[in-house]
């Protein structure tokens, strides 16, 4: 259940005001990942498909990554029949809330969309969910497409590992073959921007932008 649904409109507005400040602070510098490809020669379109809480937020941040052509919300890890939003919900259905990441590799690499998502899209240390979404619905996922995302993910969670970038706490994510992505209903997709002022956007999705921004300007677009 989205917190918004938890809290009167006034409490959580307040709220979000101390907690956009607390969030932001939270975001983690990360080393540029070891395994990485060059940027490419030309123009082309690559997609990447990664989960870490609700995809309104991930969905958000990464429409402000260089390079990134669309981010488009939805489902992954579970059967096309179950992939509704009532029914994943429930956290039956074995998917994760997703996002689907098209990107320029002339412009961005794969290592720099994952060092956005372990230090500011998401806490990867978090298991069973993200803030108040809880459930295997909203679990960190890297879902691969070729063995080359999966070679650059894995190194990277290992370089991640062996720096102890987060301290005591381990990286939780699963790094598992992307078999299907199914598109989430129309009125998820761009839910953020189209909501800047709903509350748990403004506690939850918000503050990620503000860090990627702060942490990343040279990957920072408006």
């Amino acid at each position: 259940m989205k917190l918004s649904r938890l809290f009167t409109a006034g409490l959580i507005i307040i709220a979000a005001i101390a907690f956009s400040s607390a969030m932001s602070a939270k975001a983690v510098a990360l080393p540029d990942p070891d395994l990485d490809d060059r940027l490419a020669d030309a123009p082309a379109q690559i997609s990447a498909v990664l989960a870490g809480g609700c995809f309104w937020g991930i969905e958000e941040v990464y429409q402000h990554v260089r390079g990134v052509v669309n981010a488009v919300s939805g489902y992954s890890g579970g059967p096309a029949k179950s992939a509704k939003y009532d029914l994943v919900s429930t956290g039956t259905t074995g998917h994760a809330e997703s996002v689907k990441i098209t990107y320029d590799p002339s412009k961005v690499s794969y290592g720099q969309l994952l060092r956005v998502f372990f230090s500011v899209a998401h806490d990867p240390t978090q298991r069973g969910g993200q803030g108040p979404d809880t459930g295997p619905q909203y679990r960190s996922v890297i879902f691969y497409s070729s063995d080359r995302q999966q070679a650059i993910a894995k190194a990277y969670m290992g370089q991640l590992r062996d720096a102890h970038v987060f301290g005591k706490k381990d990286i939780t994510t699963d790094l598992v073959p992307l078999t299907a992505f199914y598109e989430a209903e129309e009125y998820h997709q761009d839910y953020a921007a189209r909501n800047p002022y709903q509350p748990y956007i403004m506690m939850w999705d918000l503050p990620k932008v503000d860090a990627l921004k702060k942490e990343f300007p040279q990957l920072y677009v408006k």
